[in-house]
């Protein structure tokens, strides 16, 4: 069996069982003008880590291996957007609102749409998602089994929400996860370095943490 090096001990990968996640690499939470800008965050720490995502999805695809996007979006009628959701914090654009980008966080929108460095090939699954976790209303989880997948690598943002939401539903289904570190970030970094500590805690309780180097390795 390949081990690949992580924290809090080594991953036994499964080679011919493992997919790429990559969490809402998404222009509303990476560009000036986007949804995440308009809560007031800084969006230049979710673009620095796009070489480090791109070399992950590479490496997976050199390997043969799936990669699969998700995007937080929702339906143009925002009949899967709850009251709560669209209102909490009173921001200055509201999901649904007409923004720099288009709707904001609505389906088929500009800003909706992943980074074009980061763009989904011919054939690369793509899981538009009304939640946080990316299991969650949508058939993530049927895609999994059908293709016999036991194990998953996370990158993407935000680490603290959309990421370890995901990673917590998929370790409650029986998946065993690895977030790369590099690939993945939040707007603030101490919720990052929290989040990564949490997930590693008590034997891996949630999953695993390794780097993007060394999840590439394992996988080549």
């Amino acid at each position: 069996m390949v081990e690949i090096k992580a924290e809090p001990f080594s991953f036994p990968l499964k080679r011919d069982a493992i997919a790429l996640v990559v969490i809402d690499m998404q222009r509303d939470f990476a560009e000036p003008g986007g949804f995440g800008a308009s809560l007031g965050n800084d969006v230049s720490r979710i673009t620095k880590i796009i070489p480090d995502v791109k070399r992950l999805i590479e490496g997976f695809r050199s390997a043969g291996l799936p990669v699969i996007h998700t995007m937080e979006c929702h339906r143009p009628d925002l009949s899967d957007l709850p009251p709560a959701k669209r209102n909490r914090g009173n921001p200055t654009l509201k999901i649904g609102d007409e923004g720099p980008m288009g709707r904001v966080l609505i389906a088929g929108e500009p800003g909706t749409q992943i980074l074009a460095e980061l763009a989904p090939v011919d054939g690369e699954i793509v899981i538009e998602k009304p939640g946080k976790g990316a299991f969650y209303a949508t058939p993530l989880g049927d895609i999994l089994r059908e293709r016999g997948i036991e194990q998953l690598v996370f990158s993407g943002v935000t680490t603290e929400v959309c990421v370890q939401t995901t990673m917590r539903e998929a370790n409650d289904r029986g998946y065993e996860c690895l977030l790369a570190e590099e690939a993945t970030e939040s707007y603030f970094p101490e919720f990052k370095t929290a989040a990564i500590s949490m997930i590693k805690a008590q034997g891996a309780i949630v999953g695993w943490v390794g780097s993007v180097d060394d999840i590439i390795e394992g996988i080549a």
